[in-house]
Parts: C-alpha cells; structure tokens; sequence
C-alpha cells in the first residue's frame, strides 16, 4: 500500500475525524481556516480518492459527498504490514518495532495479542 500523499491524508483525516459523509466544499472551507487552497484541486484530489478505492462517493442535492472506505486504524495496520514485508527478518523487525513502544502501546499489543488468541481458540 502505498502512503497516501500530504494532501491526501489531510483530506482523509478531516474525513475520518468528522466520521460522517462530506462535500468537497466541507473539507476546502476547513483547510482555509489554516492555509489557502482552491475548491478544484481538493476536489481533483477526492477524486482520485475515489478512483483509488479510498472514499464512496454519493450525491446530496447536486453535490457530490464522500466517505472513507476504511477506518484510519485500518490505514495504519496496512502501513505496518507493508514496513513488514521490507524486512527480510519479519521477526526481527518486529523486536525493533516493540523496543519503540511505550507502555501503554506494550499494554495494548498484549491485550490484542490476548484478544485474537481467545479468537483463534473458539
């Protein structure tokens, strides 16, 4: 998978955070608040969203809205993978992986390791 550009993710972090369907007009007049942009290219860039699979697109009167496809989590579990898969020692990635945790980020690993252990059994 590959990262999703700094306009792209800007967008699909509005998208995400709102959790709800969006126009175009939406996401422009919130990055305006912060930095200029043109309603075209973040619409040219919604496009290309849709067309990569990443936002449904739906009409709401004659404006098109759009909605992520997969959650933010989602995102970020198929970034893991892929720095995964750079590895030819997945094993040892993954040590240097943990060793950055915090505990908290120790604590929620366990839990989940935990949780599709319990799911493996049933």
């Amino acid at each position: 998978m590959r990262r999703l550009g700094d306009l792209e993710a800007e967008i699909m972090d509005r998208l995400w955070t709102w959790n709800r369907p969006a126009t175009v007009r939406e996401v422009v007049d919130d990055i305006n608040r912060s930095r200029e942009i043109a309603y075209t290219t973040v619409m040219t860039v919604a496009n290309i969203l849709y067309t990569k699979g990443w936002l449904l697109r739906g009409k709401q009167g004659r404006a098109w809205t759009y909605t992520p496809v997969r959650s933010r989590e989602a995102y970020a579990a198929a970034l893991m993978e892929d720095g995964l898969e750079a590895s030819k020692d997945r094993p040892a990635a993954l040590v240097h992986f943990v060793e950055n945790m915090s505990e908290d980020e120790l604590a929620a690993l366990h839990e989940a390791l935990r949780n599709v252990g319990r799911q493996a059994k049933s």
